[in-house]
């Protein structure tokens, strides 16, 4: 059954543009709060990024599951998986997080995560917009629902973090610079890193609600290259607004992404003899990361692009680790969620244990050039069962064999056809790309 509000990552848009607003916030609180009365008593956990917009969705949230007779605890800002952590751990009946993640401050969104600290299911969702489409009520004044704010959230999930890599391991003497973008682990992530040891040079610390991912963080990480260099650091750290990005920055100023950052870990997991199942990417996984696994005799399973269809295809296939290149990176060994500071952790515990650096671990794999271009389309199209397009395609894998890939896919979001292709011969691979966009167009008719 096709949702009318959900989509692949709850829920989001521009702020003061429907359903970005107050008044539907406040029914979607109610709503949430009617579905888990019906589920058993308990309390909801909303937290939030550091967007100007946060402190009104939060208190509309707050106001509409008290409305219909549930309790609240804020966590005020946290990390997206921080708050599953801690929906998780204090037993909540769910957690809310009010973010738009990698997005500028004048979008915002909102998703949730169930008591077990993981996407909520289908079912839940759809009951939660049956009642958004249903009249709003107030349960009478002695069950309405009380608010209370946790002091102690910050601190709880720092422990968790440090937890996740051995303690006996000393990174005194390790100079790091960390970028959180100035969002929802300005507060957290220096910490981590400073109490296991690391000198810590923080950048991105300072959120005004405005600047959340403005020009820094894993979407722009060429602020922290240059401090990197500037500090002589031995590798830099950044994360997105809400945290659950990693991209690094090795020694020389050169950007490590989620692909890298994923093969480091997993090749780290078997030389333990702890990985479990196949490593899981998706289609825009590079061929690079596919080839330097299968080298370590490491299968790749490719799921659609989204961290949700990458949590799903390792619970298929009973694998603990799975990302894209944008820097989502899963370590279901560690915890339920894509985690920045996590995953970092994760590769710092290696750094220290093989003796190597960020750059000599990532010399694993071999990136392969990828162009990706984007057509705009005046009508719709289908790729996959378009017979001209189909044949192109064909004949460009033929030529590149296995040393390339070439992807035709419709956007699910904007009317455009994204054209991928990758290979070892980076002049080819820009034309092949630029073939196959003209083929595009000319399935157009443009």
């Amino acid at each position: 059954m096709t949702k009318k509000y959900f989509g692949t990552d709850g829920i989001r848009g521009k702020v003061g543009e429907y359903p970005i607003t107050a008044d539907f916030f406040l029914k979607l609180g109610w709503a949430t709060g009617r579905v888990f009365a019906n589920e058993g008593h308990g309390f909801v956990l909303i937290g939030k990024d550091t967007r100007i917009s946060g402190y009104m969705f939060e208190s509309a949230l707050e106001a509409g599951l008290t409305a219909a007779g549930v309790d609240t605890r804020l966590l005020g800002p946290m990390p997206t998986p921080g708050i599953a952590y801690l929906t998780r751990t204090l037993r909540a009946q769910a957690g809310i997080v009010i973010s738009a993640s990698h997005n500028p401050y004048y979008d915002n969104g909102i998703k949730f995560f169930s008591v077990e600290g993981t996407k909520l299911p289908d079912d839940l969702e759809h009951k939660i917009e049956h009642y958004l489409d249903s009249p709003m009520t107030t349960v009478n004044s002695a069950s309405l629902g009380k608010a209370k704010r946790i002091t102690d959230a910050a601190g709880r999930y720092i422990e968790f973090c440090k937890g996740s890599i051995p303690t006996q391991l000393d990174f005194q003497g390790l100079r790091v610079v960390v970028d959180c973008a100035n969002g929802a682990t300005y507060h957290i992530a220096p910490h981590v890193f400073s109490e296991i040891g690391a000198e810590v040079i923080s950048v991105g610390v300072e959120p005004n609600g405005l600047n959340i991912n403005e020009e820094c963080g894993a979407t722009n990480p060429g602020k922290l290259s240059a401090a990197v260099l500037a500090h002589r650091a031995d590798f830099g750290i950044a994360l997105d607004g809400d945290g659950d990005r990693l991209i690094m920055v090795d020694d020389k100023g050169e950007v490590v992404d989620g692909d890298e950052l994923l093969y480091i870990i997993a090749k780290s997991r078997q030389d333990s003899g702890k990985l479990a199942g196949p490593v899981v990417g998706t289609l825009m996984t590079n061929l690079g990361m596919e080839h330097g696994l299968k080298r370590l005799g490491i299968d790749l399973v490719r799921a659609k692009v989204g961290d949700r269809y990458v949590m799903e295809m390792l619970n298929e296939h009973k694998g603990i680790l799975g990302g894209e290149g944008s820097g989502h990176i899963i370590c279901l060994d560690r915890t339920t969620t894509g985690d920045g500071i996590i995953a970092a952790l994760q590769i710092m515990a290696e750094i220290k244990l093989s003796g190597k650096s960020l750059h000599e671990l990532k010399s694993g794999m071999q990136k392969y050039p990828q162009v990706l271009l984007n057509v705009r389309t005046s009508h719709k199209i289908n790729p996959d069962t378009n017979a001209s397009l189909q044949k192109a395609v064909k004949s460009v894998e033929k030529v590149l064999g296995d040393t390339g890939r070439v992807l035709l896919r419709a956007s699910g979001t904007e009317p455009l056809i994204r054209v991928m292709v990758e290979g070892q011969q980076e002049d080819l691979v820009n034309q092949y790309a630029q073939q196959l966009a003209d083929d595009v167009k000319k399935a157009m008719g443009t």
